[in-house]
């Protein structure tokens, strides 16, 4: 078992006491129950288009290979940037953003919600945003949660910061060692269906040494997938959705 399905087995087993303290609704870590439930927190939009999102990073050696692939393709992705490497690699952060690309938070540091109260939540959130708009010259308005798992303490700092968190219809389980562009590409495409919204990840600083390489090599199968059923891939902000107040 890898350090995120670790982490995240930990965070859903605290979660009765956690909830007892914080009254966190964990609705929204199950997938299928969130997708039908929870649409927008799901990701869901127009049913022509798919929403393209990359978590984990920015990093200096994986993510300007996705840039490059995005860019010889003409598309546009949402990146979910971790505070502390946008820190790390602001030029990168930068690029990112002159690329056309949208840019949310994933928090400072990549640990479970369930985990912290409200004062420590709201300060990781605070301390990604600040970050990221000082880099970018724009407040970013999307986040999303490490391992999709919410607390009631996020919604509420989320709310406070202007944020609106968004999870995802449809995933590649490329985080794990085993995975491959074959596999990654079948468990996008197997449940992906107009309006959803596809995750990836340009980093393994969370992730298995090297794993992004199997998102990599499977983009260009996904993008084509996705042309054949006639869907457009783009940004979040192209999903359909109004502008959060």
């Amino acid at each position: 078992m890898t350090a995120a399905r670790l982490l995240r087995t930990a965070a859903l087993a605290a979660a009765p006491t956690l909830m007892a303290t914080h009254g966190a609704p964990v609705i929204s870590t199950f997938g299928p129950l969130r997708n039908r439930t929870m649409p927008r927190l799901s990701g869901r939009g127009r049913p022509d288009h798919i929403a393209l999102t990359f978590d984990d990073g920015p990093d200096p050696l994986s993510t300007p290979q996705f840039l490059g692939l995005l860019a010889g393709r003409q598309v546009r992705a949402t990146f979910f940037l971790l505070g502390r490497e946008a820190h790390r690699s602001p030029g990168l952060v930068r690029e990112i953003a002159a690329a056309g690309h949208e840019i949310g938070i994933h928090g400072w540091l990549h640990r479970p919600l369930l985990l912290r109260g409200p004062r420590a939540t709201y300060d990781d959130f605070a301390r990604a945003r600040d970050t990221t708009a000082d880099l970018t010259g724009q407040q970013p308005t999307l986040f999303r949660p490490p391992y999709g798992v919410m607390s009631t303490a996020a919604h509420l700092a989320a709310r406070r910061l202007a944020l609106t968190p968004v999870l995802w219809t449809s995933w590649g389980e490329d985080w794990t060692a085993r995975a491959t562009p074959e596999s990654v590409h079948r468990t996008v495409t197997s449940d992906l269906d107009g309006g959803g919204t596809i995750l990836l990840h340009d980093s393994d600083c969370t992730s298995a040494p090297g794993a992004w390489r199997s998102a990599l090599g499977a983009l260009p199968r996904i993008l084509d997938t996705c042309e054949q059923r006639g869907y457009g891939v783009g940004r979040l902000r192209d999903h359909g959705w109004p502008r959060p107040a």
